[in-house]
């Protein structure tokens, strides 16, 4: 084989194995404030700045007329509220379901979010996720949806019980009853777990032992060594010790989604414009690159929230925004570039 030949085959190859990916980075779109843009104006927001993914947290028919032929994937929360009606009976989550989704065809929604962060410790809510989740998942598949969208919960991260190092992660014990049965039904149906990942809140109760670099995707190298898994960043910790946690308790198959993770500009202690740019602008490029324990495999991220929204409480909670009410980019992030590197095929 000559030489050329021997080039033009490599190169040949090399392209081939060039896998181009697109960071998997929604944001969540929350209602509280009295002076938000109206729904088809969001919808263009989200359209020219390249956010091809949203979580809403219950169904606003506005919002999802507005979204019918964006193309925007969509996180559709059951808000908990809603749990005992879905929970009760089939009927009545075909019933959810025929409204706030079959309703809709020209949505393209990517999944049923059954309930958010509800405590396994709420005598009224916590029994009523696991039926929850397996009537909306039945309703799914009754409409022939099951193959589109996965349905899944959302959860925070007070439920861990053992968080260092990240590979002895575990649930804390008085959860497991709570948790155990969710796994079990989400490996059955083969979704991921939702989970909200705040390094703000880690960071802002423990500082002395946390430092701010390790929050904020800004070491310079390794501050935790874990076995072989380095970890440069609280982030990639936090959702580790949640993977080794799901692996304890039946869940080594599952997939995690950052379904909220954010930095809040003011109103509290670290809580400042410059950290809150430098946090989200890191999460938005460590998104593809995966955590020690998946490594390079990308971390489908969304965002918390689009906008700062003046009625939520306390008031830490309302500066949470990427973007002011009034549509002005409150930091320039990248949405959505596309990231290369090489992978086998």
């Amino acid at each position: 084989m000559s030489s050329m030949t021997s080039l033009l085959l490599v190169l040949l190859l090399l392209s081939l194995s060039l896998h181009i990916t697109e960071s998997q980075i929604g944001v969540c779109y929350g209602l509280l404030g009295n002076n938000l843009p109206s729904p088809p104006d969001v919808i263009r927001l989200y359209n020219s700045r390249n956010i091809r993914r949203m979580r809403i947290y219950d169904p606003n028919q506005s919002i999802l007329q507005a979204l019918s032929g964006s193309n925007i994937e969509l996180m559709l929360g059951v808000p908990n509220s809603d749990l005992q009606y879905v929970a009760s009976s089939r009927d009545n989550a075909r019933d959810w379901v025929r409204r706030n989704v079959v309703n809709f065809p020209g949505v393209k929604f990517r999944y049923i979010a059954v309930g958010n962060e509800v405590k396994p410790t709420d005598g009224a809510l916590a029994p009523l996720v696991h039926p929850a989740l397996t009537n909306v998942h039945e309703a799914v598949a009754f409409y022939g949806l099951k193959d589109q969208i996965k349905v899944s919960t959302s959860v925070d991260t007070t439920m861990i019980g053992v968080d260092f190092p990240p590979s002895q992660g575990a649930f804390r014990g008085d959860v497991r009853a709570y948790i155990d049965p969710i796994i079990g039904f989400l490996v059955a149906i083969d979704s991921p777990l939702l989970v909200n990942v705040y390094p703000y809140f880690s960071y802002a109760g423990n500082p002395t032992d946390i430092s701010l670099a390790y929050a904020t995707f800004t070491s310079p190298g390794t501050v935790v060594q874990d076995g072989a898994n380095g970890y440069q960043n609280l982030f990639d910790a936090m959702v580790d010790v949640m993977y080794s946690a799901l692996e304890r308790a039946g869940g080594a198959s599952l997939e995690i989604v950052i379904s909220e993770t954010g930095w809040p500009s003011t109103g509290a202690f670290g809580a400042t414009f410059d950290n809150a740019r430098t946090y989200y602008t890191n999460m938005v490029s460590h998104a593809s690159r995966g955590t020690p324990k998946r490594t390079g495999r990308a971390i489908e991220t969304y965002l918390f929230a689009m906008f700062d929204e003046n009625n939520k409480e306390p008031q830490i909670e309302k500066n949470f925004g990427v973007f002011y009410p009034n549509q002005q980019a409150k930091y320039n992030l990248n949405f959505n570039s596309i990231q290369k590197g090489f992978e086998s095929v």
